[in-house]
């Protein structure tokens, strides 16, 4: 379980650094079409749950493994960031932890550490995970006597606002009081977010959340990917509207969320937030020109390559990991007892055996050469 929990870290780590890219990129791509801002939450979701990724020359992170998974086993415990500056700040603290080499019998402290945060870790998934389903129970039994207007459609007077809830039966409820252009509007809005299957890539943002909730920029990138989905679903609905058309959904959105909290009430439910941001997305509107549209493949392509593969690993020597033996080498020698290697010792006994068994040999055969001299002698005189 230690293994699994460090494995999560350096996978978050290193969705880290994409996420930093999606972030300035969002910037820059301020005139792309909102989709593409969600395509990019995409990929880092990718990045957090796949734990394997290619080996280019192009990555830019840092590093595909920061924290040695068997750490807490190492008689000096260090990372490799891919950031020097990072490792001269880390590495000596990490080293204060390991027991002095003269004590062989003292435990590495990081063996109690990373239990021990691995278990806040599992509090942390859990109490999320917790939060979630009482959420949804809760706001279930707020809609169960929701009225159906039209197909997926309810009314329910307990609503304040217009929301999705569901993932494999998605419904759409709204306030009772809504009625002519407003409920139009805010029934494509919610229509377009069925459409776009939000209602799945929302719940899978949040178990990604809840999975890494011990790194803030999960939490920034959860945020924005609320934000951009919005902003893509009022895109997707106003995209063959008129100016005047736009006006009134402008309008529809400020009634709409007049009275709404800041947060949504459960993680697997639509509302409607950032009503400023959105307002002024809707009314500047325009439909992206060619080579917006090319630029920004381009780049999204370019974050790809660089933040989706690790860095190549260099090349580990002969004796550190090679299954390749060079049998022209001689033996490596590396246990020395009184002065004198195993190898060497062992060796010398061998030549020693083999000599006095020569003597031996070769004493045997003078003995029976003498024995035949003294039968031929005493011969030839009778």
């Amino acid at each position: 379980m230690n293994e699994l929990f460090l494995k999560i870290i350096n996978m978050s780590i290193s969705a880290s650094w994409l996420i930093l890219a999606v972030l300035i990129l969002r910037l820059v791509l301020k005139k792309a079409p909102k989709w593409v801002n969600v395509l990019l939450w995409g990929i880092v979701a990718v990045r957090l749950i796949c734990p394997l990724s290619f080996e280019s020359a192009l990555s830019l992170i840092p590093s595909s493994e920061t924290i040695p998974l068997d750490i807490e086993m190492a008689a000096k415990p260090t990372i490799d960031s891919g950031v020097p500056a990072i490792n001269s700040v880390v590495n000596p603290v990490l080293s204060s932890f390991a027991p002095p080499q003269h004590v062989l019998t003292s435990a590495n402290p990081l063996q109690i550490w990373i239990p021990i945060l691995n278990i806040i870790w599992l509090i942390g998934v859990g109490a999320l995970l917790l939060y979630t389903a009482v959420s949804y129970w809760r706001l279930c039994r707020k809609v169960d006597t929701a009225v159906r207007y039209k197909g997926n459609i309810f009314q329910s007077e307990n609503v304040s606002s217009p929301f999705v809830l569901g993932i494999i039966k998605p419904r759409i409820y709204l306030p009772f009081n809504m009625n002519g252009q407003d409920l139009e509007h805010v029934v494509a809005h919610e229509q377009a977010h069925i459409r776009r299957k939000d209602h799945w890539w929302k719940p899978l943002g949040f178990l990604l959340l809840t999975i890494h909730w011990f790194n803030p920029l999960i939490w920034i990138a959860y945020y924005f990917l609320c934000k951009d989905i919005e902003l893509a679903c009022d895109e997707y609905a106003i995209k063959d509207m008129s100016d005047s058309q736009r006006a009134a959904y402008s309008q529809t959105l400020l009634s709409c969320t007049a009275n709404q909290r800041i947060f949504a009430a459960c993680p697997l439910a639509f509302g409607s937030k950032n009503v400023k941001t959105r307002i002024r997305a809707v009314l500047s509107y325009r439909k992206p020109h060619t080579w917006i549209i090319t630029v920004t493949a381009i780049l999204v392509l370019a974050v790809v390559a660089c933040f989706m593969t690790n860095p190549r690993q260099p090349k580990e020597s002969t004796a550190q990991g090679s299954n390749y033996i060079d049998l022209n080498q001689p033996p490596t020698l590396d246990v020395i007892q009184n002065g004198q290697t195993i190898s060497d010792r062992s060796s010398s006994e061998d030549r020693q055996r083999e000599v006095e068994l020569e003597s031996a040999l070769l004493g045997e055969a003078i003995k029976k050469q003498e024995s035949l001299t003294q039968i031929q002698t005493t011969d030839f005189y009778r």
